[in-house]
């Protein structure tokens, strides 16, 4: 579990984050989100204690994160890529996080593997791409086998294969109970992975709560070459379907779940896409119309 209770943090006569509370669930990858200077650094840097807060607390595993014994054993984190040194090989970065932390280095040829840097485990991280450097500072996080996340940007500069990979990564990181905090302004890549959302502005919280509920349901629209007959096919197999104002059917299966039906029933579908969209509920609750 990671809570943050009535966080407040101020730097000098700014008011970064203002009675700041949320709250993420092991099992879970929940998106905090807003926009620059919203107080989502802030926040982070608190909880992994880079940072004092000036009021409320910040807990992770039920502890503050400087009280931990061995916090890296607890929680990953990944803040800053570009914090790695670039004078050291991958494998070194790897093997000496290991030791730092104090466990054994056997799992630094794994992580180079499931990261997709085998082949450059032994180069400079100088001369690694953007995407390269990203990679490496999530296996690093993941070197002392934790059971939460805490990432800032984890696919700032991937490639469509890596992000993809990301996604695949943390939605099973948190099936296996683990728990994720995924900070990105990424909103498609949230809107896929995150089941939690916790949006800020102006250093407070404007929305707190499971993704598919902010998002007013979730489902998805989908439209065919013959929309009548994709209605019968759904209320046949018992699915329940509503009709958008656009004309498009919105149903609550998932994506495979309706392809199967569709192919099986012999209809075309022509357009499938997320019923709501994180961007509108993004930009509604963080621009300020009066501007």
């Amino acid at each position: 579990m990671i809570t943050v209770t009535d966080l407040t943090k101020r730097y000098r006569r700014l008011l970064a984050v203002d009675d700041v509370s949320f709250h993420c669930r092991p099992g879970t990858v929940t998106g905090f989100l807003g926009p620059n200077g919203a107080g989502k650094s802030s926040v982070l840097r608190t909880l992994t204690g880079l940072s004092r807060p000036d009021a409320g607390e910040t807990r992770v595993g039920g502890m503050p994160f400087t009280e931990l014994p061995h916090p890296a054993r607890v929680a990953g984190v990944m803040l800053d890529a570009a914090a790695l040194h670039p004078g050291w090989t991958g494998r070194d970065t790897l093997r000496i996080a290991a030791t730092m932390i104090g466990v054994r280095p056997d799992r630094t040829d794994a992580l180079l593997d499931e990261t997709g840097l085998t082949a450059a485990a032994d180069r400079r991280v100088g001369t690694y791409s953007l995407g390269m450097r990203q990679r490496l500072g999530l296996a690093q996080a993941l070197v002392g086998d934790p059971s939460v996340l805490i990432l800032d940007e984890p696919s700032n500069g991937l490639d469509p294969e890596g992000i993809a990979w990301t996604r695949t990564f943390l939605r099973d990181f948190a099936r296996r109970g683990g728990t994720v905090l995924l900070s990105s302004h990424l909103l498609s890549e949230i809107q896929a992975v995150a089941d939690h959302l916790v949006i800020i502005r102006s250093g407070q919280v404007v929305a707190d709560g499971d993704t598919a509920t902010l998002l007013g349901g979730g489902g998805l629209l989908v439209r065919a070459t013959d929309q009548q007959a994709l209605a019968r096919l759904l209320a046949r197999h018992g699915a329940s379907a509503t009709t958008d104002a656009s004309g498009a059917l919105r149903t609550g299966l998932d994506a495979a779940e309706l392809a199967g039906l569709a192919a099986a029933g012999g209809v075309v579908i022509t357009e499938l896409r997320p019923a709501a969209d994180l961007e509108d509920l993004f930009l509604a609750l963080t621009t300020d119309r009066t501007a």
